[in-house]
């Protein structure tokens, strides 16, 4: 099969198509290399064969699309957003980006999406009280978490509520400029396969992390930004109580979840659009992620915790893998425990 990728030279893009090729599929890739996302090196000297585009000129370079039986995108801005002044680069890339793409590959003919979404849609994730059952906790007040006070409270008695799996009919509720824009991409791909008529499929990443994730930037990850603490010898520094709950999932596997959107959208009906959450199924607090990445890199740093906080983070958020493992075929292999351990020592991107 022919399949156009894009955010190919990316962290998840570079691991994506080494899979798809190695499922013996032809990978027409695109990448703008923004500065953000990419270092020096890499857009001086760009991958092989990769075609060096944007998104949101895609109906300029529709050619690439011919041919085409389906579409992976993975091009986006990531990260929370540093500053509110990011808010044009997220709904530039992302929202016009996934609109420009979804119209040129309308127009040739193209009818088969698979997307990168993420968990940052949810907010919050699920909570249940032990007397008073599933329940939905209000934002956490600052108040609160100056006392100390980081778990959310039972709307009906004020007591702790437990965290549960998130499954992907929970009610979205985004809180970034990042989430907004992942929102609305998927609403684009929604309202593309009943207007294309077209069948999509948006994947809800998880915290992804493994080989080739970038360094520190406002835009690198929670287990990097560890890492990087210990390189320098210093103990990685938690945030809160270090018990909030998430989900670590490898790039491999989200390479292999990938792949295997691909198969299940070649093989659905048209007019479809599903979401579904890409995890390990392995909940894991971050304390203890930290306490993984420590052991790889054989420095016997405790982390340190330190009760601040930052005012827009959920306490937890965990995603239940039971639609990726029904309708997908993937599990995921590797645990968060050998994967943060030899994290430690994996190359990274500049």
């Amino acid at each position: 099969m022919r399949i156009l990728l894009t955010g190919a030279a990316g962290f998840i893009g570079t691991a994506t198509r080494r899979e798809l090729a190695a499922d013996g599929h032809d990978v027409v890739a695109v990448d703008l290399l923004l500065e953000q996302a990419h270092g020096a090196a890499t857009r001086q000297d760009p991958p092989d064969g990769l075609h060096r585009l944007d998104v949101r000129d895609a109906a300029a370079w529709a050619h690439l699309l011919r041919g085409a039986d389906a579409v992976v995108h993975l091009a986006a801005m990531v990260g929370a957003g540093a500053t509110a002044a990011d808010l044009p680069l997220y709904a530039g890339h992302n929202d016009l980006g996934t609109a420009a793409l979804l119209a040129a590959m309308h127009a040739e003919g193209v009818d088969r999406f698979v997307q990168a979404s993420s968990m940052v849609v949810y907010g919050e994730g699920r909570y249940t009280c032990p007397e008073h059952g599933p329940q939905a906790p209000g934002p956490r007040t600052r108040e609160a978490l100056d006392a100390g006070v980081f778990d959310n409270p039972c709307p009906v008695c004020g007591g702790p509520l437990d965290w549960a799996l998130v499954d992907e009919d929970a009610p979205l509720d985004a809180r970034s400029s990042y989430a907004v824009s992942k929102v609305a991409q998927e609403g684009y791909a929604a309202a593309w396969a009943r207007q294309s008529p077209g069948a999509a499929v948006s994947l809800r990443y998880h915290n992804v992390y493994g080989p080739g994730m970038p360094r520190d930037t406002p835009y690198s990850g929670v287990a990097a930004m560890f890492r990087s603490s210990l390189e320098r010898g210093e103990p990685p520094t938690v945030f809160e109580d270090g018990r909030q709950m998430r989900d670590f999932v490898h790039v491999d596997d989200v390479a292999r979840a990938n792949l295997a959107a691909v198969h299940a959208v070649l093989a659905a009906p048209v007019a479809s659009h599903r979401a579904v959450n890409v995890c390990s199924g392995t909940p894991i607090a971050i304390a203890d992620v930290a306490r993984h990445v420590a052991t790889g890199s054989g420095r016997d740093l405790e982390p340190r915790v330190t009760g601040q906080y930052r005012i827009g983070d959920v306490r937890h958020v965990v995603a239940s893998p039971a639609r990726a493992r029904a309708e997908l075929g993937f599990t995921a292999r590797v645990t968060p425990e050998e994967g943060l351990a030899a994290f430690a020592t994996a190359p990274l991107r500049a």
